[in-house]
């Protein structure tokens, strides 16, 4: 059997008993970076190999450890913080398993998402766990379209690095919306800053980072009862750019962004 176990994301206290019990148990737990799982274990007196389980050896090493669980070990996989396969290896393992008929189970703990999305102070009644944003910006406009008309809260991962250069994209691409930073989750320096896109500082401070960003509005029909051209400079003032006012319009009334544009031109030049 393979359990996938949560571990904690920050103080390591917050590891549940069941999780000890099980990584205690098992022949071998799969990890990440095994110095970092090293000390959880150490905490905890838990002694038993170590095998590294990285995302970008994740297909190579999928059918030997399958091959293991075949043969009736019992493995548990961790990531380095909060649950396997939230936006850390697993799925590939995952998904090797159900194609053998294998079976596998949960041992509920931490989640940075979830924690984020209860100290955001924004709507907890549906959610989108969106994960990192990809570092390409040409891919980040592909993938942030999937996520733009959704009225569930969405939930970012940013690594300290490049957090204030999210915000700004996300501002630039979801237009001024509440949100909430939420920084070093459980741990002695946890923060939490809430406003809207637009009115974040520049973070210098490490740390881990989620936002939390709140869905878009309810699609009615006032808006498209506007002139065109009143539509557009709608979202434009809510901080998207002409284009992605244009696309939002043409969303919004199912008609060709080619004819929004042109529409839109036009009305600007009588």
């Amino acid at each position: 059997m393979l359990y996938i176990v949560a571990t904690p994301i920050g103080n390591l206290g917050e590891i549940t008993y069941r999780a000890v019990e099980t990584l205690n148990s098992v022949d071998a737990i799969l990890c990440e970076d095994t110095r970092r799982t090293a000390v959880l274990l150490e905490r905890y007196g838990i002694k038993k190999p170590l095998v590294s389980y990285q995302k970008f050896s994740e297909k190579e090493k999928s059918g030997y450890i399958a091959d293991r669980l075949e043969k009736g070990e019992n493995l548990a996989l961790v990531s380095d913080a909060g649950m396997p396969m939230i936006s850390d290896p697993g799925k590939i393992l995952a998904d090797e398993l159900i194609k053998r008929g294998l079976e596998y189970t949960v041992i509920s703990g931490p989640c940075a998402a979830i924690n984020a999305l209860v100290l955001s102070g924004l709507d907890t009644s549906a959610f989108c766990m969106c994960g990192f944003l990809p570092e390409k910006k040409s891919d980040r406009k592909k993938f942030i379209e999937r996520f733009t008309d959704l009225t569930a809260t969405l939930i970012f991962y940013s690594p300290p690095h490049n957090v204030t250069a999210d915000l700004d994209f996300l501002k630039s691409a979801l237009g001024d919306r509440e949100a909430a930073v939420v920084r070093e989750i459980s741990k002695l320096h946890e923060e939490v800053v809430r406003g809207n896109l637009a009115d974040f500082p520049e973070f210098t401070v490490k740390g881990e980072f989620v936002i939390v960003v709140e869905g878009a509005k309810e699609k009615g029909n006032a808006l498209n009862a506007l002139p065109i051209r009143s539509h557009v400079e709608k979202y434009i003032a809510d901080g998207l750019s002409k284009m992605d006012a244009v696309k939002r319009v043409a969303a919004d009334r199912n008609r060709p962004k080619s004819e929004i544009y042109a529409e839109y031109e036009k009305s600007r030049n009588e």
